[in-house]
């Protein structure tokens, strides 16, 4: 098979402030897969947790140095290829081995003439919305990007990024202009990014609590999940982790101190580890919720073929790209739904 990569520019039509920095543009990877004459697609974007940095040349140089490796195998051969990457001497970044999975799902996709999501034999009715997310912003410019979202679909979940370098007297009031802004019936959970401290954690909480919000999502910086169970008793919201959970193998660990995990397919490394997390997740009596760095509609397609599996959906980063570069998964009612196309069902603008 023959590897195909491209890097693209991707920017943002409102940046995203989260508690860590702020993002405008990224330079992602796409890669394609060619064999048979049929192009397997995925897509790598950068990211960073805090403690973990995986840079536009740190994947691009791993893939080209992969890819001439990978074309003495077949796309069928996923189990051979994801143990060669995963045992990779240099380390090799999650966001490329992402690329090269979902690139193999949607070549065997488009082979058997069918979309992944009917391959696994899932129902897409059972998907729900998904949130929209408000950075950190003051509370009037919180409030315009309310209306903001408003003008491009359904307002039905927002997802507000707190953990303010201005505190969380600061957090509060824009959560308050949030809420009065937001449609009647709106749903909220909210994503500290591992803004707090263990005290400031357990007052947000309590106080989160008491205006209906759903999850609070990443409360304490990674490294310090020793505390999430001192959290999990004081707090009367659901906890769920994003940055302290990359792979399957995290899950025992984090089973009796949250209540969720986000899932997102950069850390991952694809489709597969995704699918291997929701079940091990399940079967320790987690939830499941889905996110996405500054993904284009390639990679949030690939997530919303499995989200019938997901509890809750953050699968929006594409809806705010002023040049997103493909088309697939549509919004309807607020719900990312797959379409019937094989394999990934993208197609590039």
């Amino acid at each position: 098979m023959k590897i195909h990569i491209l890097p693209f520019t991707i920017r943002k039509r409102f940046a995203l402030r989260i508690s860590r920095g702020t993002t405008a543009f990224t330079e992602n990877i796409w890669v394609k897969i060619e064999h048979e004459g049929i192009e397997g697609w995925g897509e790598a974007s950068p990211f960073s947790t805090g403690g973990t940095c995986q840079t536009t040349a740190t994947i691009l140089a791993a893939l080209k140095q992969i890819a001439p490796v990978l074309e003495k195998f077949h796309p069928c051969e996923r189990q051979q290829i994801e143990q060669l990457l995963t045992e990779s001497r240099n380390n090799f970044p999650s966001a490329a081995r992402a690329a090269i999975d979902t690139a193999l799902h949607d070549w065997l996709g488009k082979k058997v003439g069918l979309p992944l999501w009917q391959m696994w034999g899932l129902n897409r009715s059972r998907i729900t919305p998904t949130s929209l997310t408000v950075g950190i912003n003051t509370p009037e410019g919180a409030r315009k990007r309310v209306r903001d979202w408003a003008q491009v679909t359904d307002v039905q979940f927002l997802k507000v990024k707190l953990g303010s370098p201005d505190g969380i007297e600061a957090d509060c009031a824009m959560m308050e202009a949030v809420i009065a802004e937001a449609p009647a019936n709106t749903k909220f959970s909210v994503d500290a990014n591992g803004g707090w401290n263990l005290e400031d954690a357990a007052m947000m909480c309590q106080w989160l609590g008491e205006r209906g919000i759903v999850y609070v999502e990443q409360p304490l910086p990674p490294g310090e999940e020793e505390y999430l169970p001192a959290l999990k008793a004081r707090s009367p919201v659901p906890i769920f982790v994003d940055e302290s959970c990359f792979t399957s193998h995290d899950i025992p660990y984090l089973a009796e101190r949250v209540s969720g995990v986000n899932i997102k397919l950069m850390k991952a490394g694809g489709l597969s580890e995704v699918t291997r997390i929701i079940h091990t997740a399940r079967a320790c009596g987690l939830s499941v919720m889905f996110g996405c760095y500054s993904d284009s509609s390639l990679a949030n397609t690939a997530m919303a073929q499995l989200a019938p599996l997901a509890d809750y959906l953050d699968l929006d980063s594409h809806l705010n790209l002023l040049d997103d570069p493909f088309t697939g998964a549509t919004l309807e009612n607020g719900c990312l739904l797959p379409n019937d196309l094989p394999g990934l069902g993208v197609i590039k603008n």
